[in-house]
């Protein structure tokens, strides 16, 4: 039986007469990396708050580290680290002022905290930075310093609300390498939500989520198989004539721009009969056809189709 630090069942949150979070359950074990994945409103950032304790369930129940978070929030909360999607750091305070200020609101002694501080900063790259006002961190800097004070009580628990949006490519791949090592300990579960689906491969089980509720859940690979053999590359020119043509067969059920390529989603058993007719087919038109082949689907051509089948 795995042991699972974070165990939420039903989980239901409104505002008002919109329902921000509809019956979600999920369960992420210790060494886990459990990914929240969706569009803006799906209810990621209300699944985290109502998780920490910082809303109040409508109905539902969570346990974290085995504690309820209705009868026993002040222990629950003991074993979170939580990296808000809007954290607020104090500007004009130094990097090590910010960590002995969380570290004492979480009740942590001088002799508990100096040393955590110390290897923490290690850690995440910024013991060079340790006297400069928090202020003057550039955008990942500040994201490592958020990492910084969400690990300092030594939490059971990691949950990170879409903590690398706005951040460049190359300060999202710095953060990763930061998380992925703190698994490899074995006692620490991580809830992470992001709208990015090259972040999303890295875990070992995502929920998508879409309006309210997890429509899927699974390992990445897992997901990703139940497209096998129904996606299609196109590429070529003109756009607009490959994108008609390519919806107008009828063995094609979306056609969707992926850079700048489409993937076609063909029915289960038609990908052959689409290869050899639509390339004909475009070229007859006018078109140019540059590739069309069967390729591997990718999370994001999972997501659109179990969306659809959700509406």
């Amino acid at each position: 039986m795995p042991d699972y630090l974070i165990d939420a069942w039903e989980l239901h949150k409104s505002f008002g007469e919109t329902r921000a979070v509809d019956g979600v359950s999920l369960s992420v074990a210790a060494g886990e990396i459990y990914g929240l994945v969706g569009p803006d409103g799906a209810g990621k950032t209300t699944v985290m708050r109502l998780l920490c304790g910082a809303l109040t369930l409508d109905d539902g129940d969570v346990e974290i580290g085995g504690y309820d978070i209705r009868r026993q929030v002040e222990r629950a909360r003991e074993q979170i680290g939580y990296l808000a999607q809007r954290f607020s750091l104090y500007e004009e305070l130094t990097v090590q002022e910010n960590l002995r200020f969380f570290a004492e609101v979480r009740g942590l002694q001088p002799a508990q905290w100096a040393p955590r501080s110390r290897e923490i900063l290690a850690f995440v790259g910024l013991e060079p930075f340790r006297d400069r006002r928090a202020g003057q961190l550039s955008g990942g800097m500040k994201q490592k310093l958020g990492l910084a004070l969400a690990l300092i009580n030594e939490p059971r628990v990691l949950l990170l609300d879409e903590p690398t949006t706005g951040v460049d490519p190359v300060t999202r791949q710095d953060f990763w390498r930061l998380i992925l090592p703190l698994l490899r300990r074995g006692n620490l579960a991580v809830l992470v939500s992001t709208p990015y689906m090259d972040e999303a491969l890295r875990c070992t089980r995502i929920g998508f989520m879409r309006g309210g509720r997890i429509i899927s859940e699974g390992p990445p690979a897992d997901l990703r198989r139940r497209l096998d053999g129904r996606i299609l590359e196109l590429a070529g020119s003109p756009d607009k004539l490959l994108v008609e043509m390519a919806r107008r067969d009828p063995g094609v059920e979306t056609a969707e721009r992926f850079g700048n390529r489409f993937h076609l989603r063909v029915a289960p058993g038609q990908a052959q009969a689409v290869l050899a007719r639509l390339g004909p087919a475009i070229q007859a038109a006018g078109g140019t056809v540059e590739e069309l082949a069967i390729i591997d689907p990718q999370l994001e051509d999972v997501f659109i189709e179990l969306a659809e089948h959700q509406a």
